[in-house]
């Protein structure tokens, strides 16, 4: 399973943005898949996680101006980002867990990809 994350940037403060994480999976499907970031100094922290049935919880740090999606037959997590503020910057990572049929084969990790909020 490869994940490959998209859609960061430098955007001012109360802006938005939004995060795409797409899977590829050839034999196997993905369950929870969530967003992590990481600011510099900072340990990696779970910010927004959604379920294969699209339940989700997001960290009370970003409640109200996070939104987590996902379109299952592509595979791929959003991460809609409002009001966004300077410490919100960081590096945001996606990670899925794998599956073939019902097994459970592995957590996986994208590359991350950078957020600044800066004016």
């Amino acid at each position: 399973v490869q994940l490959q994350a998209s859609g960061g940037g430098l955007v001012q403060p109360g802006g938005s943005l939004r995060l795409s994480c797409a899977a590829s999976a050839s034999i196997f499907s993905i369950n929870a898949m969530r967003w992590y970031r990481q600011a510099p100094g900072k340990q990696r922290e779970l910010i927004a996680v959604i379920s294969s049935g699209g339940s989700t919880n997001v960290a009370d740090s970003v409640k109200g101006r996070f939104t987590i999606s996902r379109d299952n037959a592509k595979n791929t997590v959003y991460l809609q980002m409002n009001s966004l503020k300077p410490e919100d910057t960081a590096v945001y990572y996606c990670n899925a867990d794998g599956y073939s049929g019902s097994v459970y084969v592995g957590n996986y990790w994208g590359q991350g990809t950078q957020v600044t909020v800066s004016s």
